[in-house]
């Protein structure tokens, strides 16, 4: 081909992508809760029922070395929304309360806010964690979200032992935070539900964001919809559509429920003709309760899990799916929740915030070479303070632990990952 048959091909190339570029693109976060890096069939679970999340993976880019930025709850959801370490946010120590009198500070912008001033519509469901505030001022309606039907912090922070979490009536196993007030379920501020009703939770939040889906859909607006799921935290719920349906008892079925909501997505995204033009990125906010034995998750050959900076507390499983643009595959690189603030950002063609952050655009790692920019992840503990700094480092494939169990210091090499 000559040069001028090159230059002209070279162009439609061009012209090509930056057709594609002009239809802005809509995402669907999809966030679990305390599951394990071992927890999908996916990821190696013998008796794991995840069809649409392992199909997601099959079709998907499945992520082998992605981490949270904290092994517990509110620091974890934090970070994920702003890009920051919670540290920078003051998320930490621990997880907010009913009663706690702070939340994510409205200084913070998060993805929502970013998205939210590009056109874009927002919208949340299920657990938020990350503060109350007086009249409701750190709820998700202040900060970018237009709609929000939800928990304002976990389902198990209110007294719990006469309600009913697998129908027709099997009572919560174990006890929840006594001497509360019950939880509530919130339709942006008003609470319209308390005590919430588990069972009936996922097919709320599930019509919800169908109904989301297409209303984007029919007024031509790219979207982001935050799913935070209850599931699959302690104490474990689910429908009488999965209530008693899987191999691994209260979790599975908790599991199996999160897993046909992902599916009942994923049919609202081909139904309204957004498959092709919606990112979906699947992971969790921490590892899986594995004190509580078959009722917190496993953590697969990963050494513990929630609470702490080893592997199991932190890595998570992770899927970016978007037919078409993404292509199926594993990846090996190091990533983070951080990174999803600026992955987001950048495809939306918006301007990242004028803050410090620290996660990484992705996109190379989803479409183009593979390498990803991120080098280092920081391990902190629950209760993080200037005198100790992270319990753990990873650079590159080496990972050190400063504090341990009343071992010495650690150091460990991936050599296969």
């Amino acid at each position: 081909m000559g040069m001028r048959g090159w230059g002209l091909s070279w162009a439609v190339v061009l012209l090509a992508v930056r057709g594609a570029a002009a239809v802005r693109p809509s995402f669907v976060l999809l966030l679990a809760d305390d599951l394990g890096f071992g927890d999908l069939g996916s990821y190696g679970h013998p008796s794991s029922a995840t069809p649409n999340l392992d199909q997601m993976a099959s079709r998907g880019l499945r992520f082998t070395n992605f981490y949270s930025s904290s092994p517990v709850c509110s620091p974890s959801r934090a970070a994920l929304l702003t890009g920051r370490f919670q540290m920078r946010s003051g998320v930490y120590p621990g997880v907010f309360n009913p009663d706690s009198r702070g939340g994510l500070p409205l200084s913070e912008v998060t993805i929502a806010e970013v998205l939210k001033a590009e056109g874009y519509a927002t919208a949340m469901v299920g657990k938020w964690h990350l503060g109350l505030g007086i009249n409701g001022s750190f709820l998700p309606i202040h900060q970018g979200f237009d709609h929000f039907l939800g928990v304002p912090y976990s389902h198990d922070q209110g007294p719990c032992q006469n309600l009913t979490c697998f129908p027709p009536d099997i009572k919560c196993f174990g006890t929840c935070d006594q001497g509360l007030v019950p939880v509530p379920l919130l339709w942006n501020q008003t609470i319209v539900q308390q005590p919430v009703s588990f069972p009936d939770l996922a097919p709320l939040y599930n019509k919800f964001s169908r109904d989301f889906i297409a209303d984007c859909a029919r007024r031509g607006l790219p979207f982001l919809l935050y799913y935070a799921s209850h599931h699959t935290h302690y104490p474990q719920f689910a429908s009488k559509e999965y209530a008693g349906r899987s191999r691994r008892g209260p979790f599975g079925d908790s599991l199996l429920e999160f897993d046909g909501s992902v599916g009942q997505l994923l049919q609202a995204l081909q139904e309204n003709g957004l498959a092709n033009t919606t990112l979906v990125f699947f992971t969790s906010d921490n590892g899986p309760s594995t004190m509580r034995m078959a009722r917190g998750g496993s953590s697969g050959l990963l050494k513990c899990g929630k609470g702490t900076t080893y592997e199991g507390g932190m890595r998570e499983p992770a899927v970016a799916y978007w037919p078409g643009r993404v292509s199926p595959g594993v990846t090996h690189e190091l990533a983070s929740t951080l990174d999803i603030l600026p992955t987001l950002t950048t495809l939306a063609g918006a301007a990242l915030p004028k803050v410090a952050l620290d996660g990484y655009d992705l996109s190379p790692v989803l479409f183009g070479s593979g390498k990803s920019r991120r080098q280092t992840m920081f391990f902190y503990p629950t209760s993080p303070d200037p005198l100790h700094g992270p319990f753990a480092v990873r650079f590159g494939k080496y990972k050190a632990h400063y504090f341990t169990q009343g071992e010495c210091c650690l150091l460990f090499a991936w050599a296969a990952l």
